[in-house]
């Protein structure tokens, strides 16, 4: 009899830079990061689609795709996302476009029997609205959302689960990765439903533009708050993809805290806004304090690299060059 051997092992991620890698999402700020990251580090065979080529709600239209393309390792930054007034008027497009989303490509991924590897993207706004800070990964389920973007935050936590329940029962090799507050280039500035840290860009760059006299931000300023630069997010995942494969799903932070104030008169600093900073504390402060617990991620040997400051100089070089300019 001959002798048998073991298969060989397959590569790690970071070994295996001519596999194909599907990156859903790739317009967005975290996909258009991971993508840019991908190619960076020397990956050559990267798939992208754009939302008019493959619309990722359309099971039969995912499954044809995952069937002729093949892909070995998967991405998942694709969502339907929104702020508080979108989630609030439209909550049946944000639970059942990420639901459909998230359901879709996962089982596609095992179907085509191609894929090796796949990680899917979160937020915290999976956590409780009054969990512990910092928040660690087994605060999940453990408390009421935030009602304000609830339908967002249940599918997220499908989306952990359905993974979870994969590995479980199918094997597949399918991790979860929850960020943080986000910024960077591709940010989403728009003057009615962006958040905090680009908004604040765009109103003292258009108070610098008109020389207003002073720009007024709501609340007393006193609320801590964390950030990521999106290019760290992006490592995080490379990371993730090369060095996990366990059950839970980790966090992804910062892990240092800023006030609003402290991040106004930062923002104020970048952009060159010479006027007076006023505080109108008769209006809401919000929850006091957010800040994951990304001490599981960081104990594996990853760490953010970008400053604050780096990285708001910069985000706002990029909306000067993209948003003012008119071409996004």
């Amino acid at each position: 009899m001959g002798t048998v051997t073991a298969a060989d092992p397959l590569p790690s991620f970071l070994a295996d830079k001519d596999a194909k890698v599907f990156v859903a999402g790739h317009r967005g700020l975290v996909g258009s990061a991971i993508l840019c990251r991908l190619l960076s580090l020397g990956f050559t065979n990267v798939v992208v689609r754009t939302h008019a080529e493959l619309d990722l709600t359309r099971q039969t239209d995912v499954e044809a795709f995952f069937a002729t393309e093949q892909p070995h390792y998967v991405v998942l930054a694709a969502a339907k996302v929104g702020g508080i007034h979108a989630n609030s008027t439209f909550p049946a497009d944000f639970i059942a476009a990420n639901l459909q989303i998230q359901t879709n490509v996962v089982d596609a991924a095992l179907k085509c029997g191609s894929v090796r590897k796949l990680l899917f993207l979160g937020s915290s706004c999976i956590y409780p609205k009054f969990a512990p800070q910092p928040i660690p990964e087994d605060a999940l389920l453990s408390g009421p959302l935030e009602p304000t973007n609830e339908w967002y935050a249940v599918a997220k936590i499908a989306g952990i689960k359905m993974c979870q329940a994969y590995r479980i029962q199918h094997g597949l090799d399918a991790v979860s990765a929850m960020p943080t507050n986000l910024y960077g280039p591709q940010d989403n500035f728009h003057p009615e439903n962006s958040h905090v840290l680009p908004a604040l860009i765009r109103r003292f760059h258009e108070a610098k533009a008109c020389n207003a006299p002073e720009v007024v931000v709501w609340g007393s300023g006193s609320p801590l708050r964390e950030f990521l630069h999106v290019d760290d997010l992006a490592d995080a995942v490379i990371f993730l993809m090369d060095q996990y494969s366990g059950l839970e799903h980790v966090n992804v932070g910062s892990g240092s805290e800023v006030t609003i104030k402290e991040l106004a008169e930062l923002v104020k600093e970048v952009v060159g806004f010479q006027g007076k900073l006023v505080w109108d504390s008769s209006k809401p402060d919000g929850t006091p304090r957010k800040l994951m617990d990304s001490s599981k991620i960081q104990g594996m040997g990853w760490k953010p690299k970008v400053t604050l400051k780096e990285g708001l100089v910069e985000t706002y070089k990029w909306y000067v060059d993209n948003v003012v300019s008119g071409k996004k």
